[in-house]
């Protein structure tokens, strides 16, 4: 079973990455958009700083910076200094960022073609798995970080 699922997943990721859904923008920024999108449309107020897209995406400061850095010059972002602390940034995505949009719509045809294929039944139980399977990979690695 073991290299069953190995198999499964190696040529999924290999799909993925051989012709990826955001192949017009670099994976890190693509990753950074969406998470922003996705605050963005919950609408809670909550706003997002660099060390917040550092933990969600694993990546370091220092790529963060770099890549943030990179997206506001192609003014896919703004940043905003909070009037409260002065010492935090928050970033927001730029809503005529037209790179985003493109790539977003691209993303959600495909997951429909997708979602249509599969059927409303195995896309619901795709989503499940796909998130315990995420939760699973993500303790197991926090825990052997420790």
């Amino acid at each position: 079973m073991n290299e069953e699922l190995l198999e499964a997943w190696l040529r999924l990721s290999t799909v993925l990455s051989n012709d990826r859904i955001v192949s017009e923008m670099p994976y890190n920024e693509a990753l950074i958009c969406n998470i922003l999108y996705r605050q963005q449309m919950q609408g809670n107020g909550q706003k997002l700083t660099a060390t917040d897209l550092c933990r969600q995406t694993k990546m370091l400061k220092s790529q963060m910076n770099r890549t943030l850095q990179c997206m506001e010059n192609k003014n896919i972002i703004t940043r905003q200094r909070s009037n409260s602390d002065k010492r935090q940034v928050f970033i927001f995505l730029n809503p005529e960022a037209e790179s985003f949009q493109a790539q977003h719509r691209k993303s959600l045809q495909l997951i429909d073609t997708l979602s249509q294929k599969a059927g409303p039944e195995k896309s619901k139980e795709a989503v499940r798995l796909f998130t315990f399977i995420a939760d699973m990979a993500e303790k197991i690695m926090e825990e052997n970080h420790d």
